[in-house]
């Protein structure tokens, strides 16, 4: 995290009905309600849980902000054991403790779909909250925002290689999509089309298959980030740039819709260190989110939203033009983009009053 606590609100409780660790964390209403989806993972303990939702709610500010989206940054959590039994009465009681807590924010907070839940779980929080995002269509939703994920990406990873070879085409180069899964095969499949020679590797063997039936080669997952290739795309987990994995890596450029990709922010100077071009994680994975509001939020047609994820490609240009003209990361020039965003929200009267009682964190104005 960039401060000690940094957020407007966080509120852990323990779900009525499912009993299990129910977290929301608000980082940021400056620019407007905050949003980010639901996360229903498996952790060691509940606070590694409120570790991922203050980090990745922190994330969604920034992402909202150089995307020049007028939304804050949010997420939730539902933290599960290693070993919880997660049947479908579980599951349904888990999401409508979240629902309740949220519904009192009257459309302040706004999620949709994360890790571990899609878009039949939203159906469940539009019994407590219009404001869940990404439903089926029969549902008044957009569905499964993966394609514009990855349609997002596809432009980022298109700029920064005309960035770093002179070329925004892709033919004939070598791509590594390490996470084979909704989005990461939909890039894989893109690029592949476009001539791209496309490997592919994830940590669920099972995957393995299908990927040679669609015709990638395959790369065992401790190899991917080090076999020699032009471009690669983190599109699983977060956390796999480290001080320890820079230098092994074999692409000199990397982008990709995965989280959190850097284990701390001093990675940023490893990797320009190392000669590699890094484009953010959420500056590349702002696809998703931004055809989303969009569409459920601004009321805009599919066309529009559309146009609207196609920016992202000016967003990465301009993001690796500040840094190599001012000499700092990527990270840095795309911070330094949406701090200046914050900025202007906060001097025109959007500054907050947090006061703290117990475990809860209550904006002045929520």
């Amino acid at each position: 995290m960039s401060q000690a606590f940094a957020h407007e609100e966080v509120v852990v409780s323990r779900g009525r009905r499912s009993g299990l660790p129910i977290i929301v964390a608000i980082h940021s209403r400056a620019l407007g309600p905050a949003a980010g989806g639901c996360r229903m993972r498996r952790y060691d303990t509940w606070r590694d849980g409120l570790t991922d939702a203050l980090r990745l709610s922190e994330a969604m500010t920034y992402k909202a902000a150089v995307a020049g989206l007028d939304f804050g940054g949010g997420k939730s959590v539902i933290a599960l054991d290693r070993d919880t039994d997660l049947t479908a009465e579980l599951r349904e009681a888990a999401l409508e403790d979240l629902g309740e807590l949220i519904a009192p924010w009257q459309g302040s907070y706004r999620t949709g779909p994360d890790i571990g839940t899609g878009p039949q779980d939203m159906v469940v929080l539009k019994r407590f909250t219009p404001y869940a995002y990404c439903a089926p269509e029969e549902h008044g939703g957009t569905g499964d925002s993966g394609g514009p994920t990855a349609t997002g990406v596809l432009a980022a990873l298109r700029a920064g290689a005309r960035h770093v070879f002179g070329d925004a085409s892709c033919a004939g180069r070598t791509v590594v999509v390490s996470g084979f899964g909704s989005v990461g095969g939909r890039i894989a499949a893109a690029l592949a089309a476009e001539g791209a020679r496309v490997l592919v590797s994830d940590v669920e063997e099972s995957r393995q298959q299908a990927a040679l039936d669609a015709g990638f080669g395959w790369v065992e997952p401790d190899e991917a980030l080090s076999v020699p290739a032009d471009i690669l795309v983190p599109a699983a987990v977060g956390g796999v740039l480290s001080e320890e994995s820079v230098p092994r890596l074999g692409a000199p450029l990397v982008v990709g819709p995965a989280n959190n990709q850097l284990t701390e922010d001093a990675v940023a100077d490893t990797l320009a260190r190392h000669g590699v071009v890094w484009v953010p994680d959420y500056v590349a994975s702002a696809g998703g989110i931004i055809y989303t509001l969009s569409r459920e939020s601004d009321h805009d047609s599919d066309e529009a939203a559309r146009k609207r994820v196609d920016g992202i490609a000016d967003t990465v240009s301009h993001v690796l033009d500040v840094a190599r003209s001012t000499g700092v990361t990527p990270l840095r020039a795309a911070r330094q983009l949406a701090e200046a965003r914050l900025a202007r929200a906060t001097a025109a009267g959007a500054s907050r009053q947090t006061t703290v009682t117990g475990c809860r964190t209550t904006a002045s104005n929520r």
